[in-house]
């Protein structure tokens, strides 16, 4: 069975650890052969992931995964086939690293607040120029010598109850919406980010709706509503039931159904490429972004 992943980042995300030639040779190796680079707010990863796919007859898509917000609830949009040269890309990119390396200064200061201490010198050598994001600042957390000393660090450290994915869960657990050291960022509103993706030509899809709106599922429809093209319905972050309810939906409305592991590398131990809840399906997946 081929295989197809339309949902992998590279160190072209901040959160992301592997080069996209890293991430090509790890797909023909697992039998992977179409792909999509989805890079956070980013697309400078395509071009290199096109060029050495070909060396290994693996078919790149040209995407990206946008930032964005509808009612106040943070979303992810993945956007395919876009005309990545489109000079608005670039732009979406720059403003987000200018407002995330402003809030970097703010969310250790509120993570200080609460009695846990950051070395900020050691953080911004490790940034190297990237983007501060909320794993990162876990990954050196955690890995102090005395971290077991705080209370609060010790679910994310072996054998504790949010061991699982460290990295990510100190993000969500401290610098999501409504935790001790959110930030806001302004992010496109999700009808923005459907017309930017549009006006390049491509297909707006949204990411993992089960895993950003939880509990607000009901807004699926609405989502939809506002132009999206397709819904990535085979996901790790999905259980069997919400696959089942957002299969039906993108059915009843004609929408593309889509899936993807959501790769990052060590910031989500747990996730391998090529591999996600509905694997099985990709046949189909591959026909409908490709045909």
């Amino acid at each position: 069975m081929k295989i197809t992943d339309l949902h992998i980042h590279s160190n072209y995300s901040a959160d992301g650890e592997w080069t996209v030639c890293d991430i090509i040779d790890m797909c023909n190796k697992q039998g992977v052969k179409t792909i999509a680079i989805t890079d956070h707010n980013c697309v400078k990863g395509i071009d290199e992931a096109m060029c050495y796919g070909k060396k290994f007859n693996i078919d790149v898509i040209p995407g990206i995964e946008i930032d964005c917000t509808y009612k106040d609830i943070n979303l992810h949009l993945l956007g395919y086939h876009i005309d990545y040269t489109l000079n608005e890309f670039n732009a979406l990119e720059k403003d987000i690293y200018i407002q995330e390396k402003d809030a970097a200064l703010k969310k250790i200061a509120y993570l200080e607040k609460i009695g846990i201490g950051v070395d900020v010198e050691e953080v911004l050598k490790k940034a190297n120029g990237k983007i501060v994001t909320g794993e990162l600042l876990g990954e050196i957390i955690l890995n102090k010598e005395n971290s077991f000393e705080n209370e609060l660090l010790r679910p994310y450290l072996k054998g504790g109850y949010r061991s699982d994915m460290p990295y990510l869960n100190f993000y969500r657990d401290f610098f999501s919406l409504g935790k001790a050291a959110y930030v806001p960022i302004q992010y496109l509103q999700l009808k923005d980010a459907i017309e930017l993706v549009k006006k390049s030509g491509g297909i707006p899809v949204i990411a993992h709706p089960g895993d950003n709106l939880k509990n607000n599922m009901d807004l699926i429809d609405e989502i939809i509503g506002e132009g999206v093209e397709g819904i990535e319905v085979y996901s790790n972050y999905h259980t069997a039931d919400q696959i089942m309810f957002l299969n039906e939906k993108a059915k009843k409305n004609d929408l593309l159904i889509t899936g993807g592991s959501d790769f990052h590398g060590k910031n989500k131990p747990g996730i391998q490429i090529g591999c996600y809840n509905g694997v099985g399906n990709v046949i189909a997946v591959e026909k409908q972004l490709t045909s």
